[in-house]
């Protein structure tokens, strides 16, 4: 028979984030595949839990993958922690869960802290519709068309950002997202816990003079419909026809033909907005 894998959600911070569930199901299986055993250890260390770990950080995770479902398919009860969160939400494990999946191996969740639920209930920007991108490309060019992509997009977004590329990565969405609120939440949960709240240009200006430090939750609110232009609705349209295939020239054609407008002002509009040439 099968062994069972519990995808176990732990503290993002604070170890007092942990639920009782959680805590059970790690005392009660026969291993533990946590992302980097060294920082679970602390986790587990301060709760007295001793069991069998496996490591399956990013880079080895396709080859340890193999290894836990040796232990599943012995009848081993597994549970897949990642460092901080939720395994697979912007961490590694969706690797273990999709070849589980295809295994047929009987998959339970046990839900607990999310850095992005956490940060939308103090943001005090609108929650019932959110855009969850988690952590945008390294690569400038790649980064700029991604946000360039969600300059229309009018529920609140959620950004991770790690600190050595925080404020590169604000210059980047102030030139997008110039003029929205913004709330930035640095080390939540933890010791250093610090909201910051404004427009993007005013917080790159209060984090050039603090410590920038541990990872970024950055909320940027939605377009707003009242701030749609002509111009606006037919970039809009343009990132459409090219998201279904088109090339940028055909689609700037038909738009432009549509919404009486310059092609080669339209053309270069949506150059700005979307950097990379399709």
């Amino acid at each position: 028979m099968k062994g069972t894998l519990y995808i176990v959600s732990t503290p993002i911070g604070n170890l007092e984030d942990i639920t009782v569930r959680a805590l059970r199901v790690l005392r009660e299986v026969d291993v533990i595949a946590a992302e980097d055993t060294r920082h679970s250890l602390k986790l587990l260390n301060h709760y007295g839990i001793a069991k069998p770990l496996i490591s399956y950080w990013s880079g080895k995770e396709k080859a340890r993958a193999e290894a836990i479902l040796e232990r599943l398919f012995s009848g081993q009860s597994v549970a897949l922690i990642s460092d901080a969160g939720t395994p697979g939400i912007s961490d590694p494990g969706s690797v273990v869960i999709r070849k589980a999946i295809e295994e047929h191996i009987h998959i339970v969740p046990v839900p607990g802290p999310s850095a992005c639920i956490t940060a939308l209930s103090v943001s005090g920007l609108p929650t019932e519709e959110f855009t969850f991108v988690g952590f945008l490309p390294t690569g400038k060019t790649r980064r700029g068309k991604i946000l360039g992509e969600l300059l229309f997009e009018p529920r609140t977004l959620v950004f991770y950002e790690a600190p050595h590329r925080l404020l590169e990565t604000l210059g980047d969405m102030d030139a997008v997202f110039e003029g929205r609120k913004t709330v930035i939440i640095k080390e939540i949960t933890k010791v250093h816990e610090e909201v910051f709240r404004g427009h993007i240009s005013a917080l790159m200006s209060q984090l050039e003079q603090s410590a920038v430090m541990g990872e970024y939750v950055i909320l940027v609110e939605g377009r707003k419909s009242g701030q749609m232009t002509a111009d606006d609705d037919a970039l809009a349209e343009v990132s459409l026809f090219m998201k279904r295939g088109l090339k940028r020239k055909e689609a700037v054609k038909r738009v432009a033909e549509s919404y009486g407008l310059s092609k080669k002002e339209l053309y270069d509009k949506s150059l700005d907005f979307f950097s990379t040439e399709q």
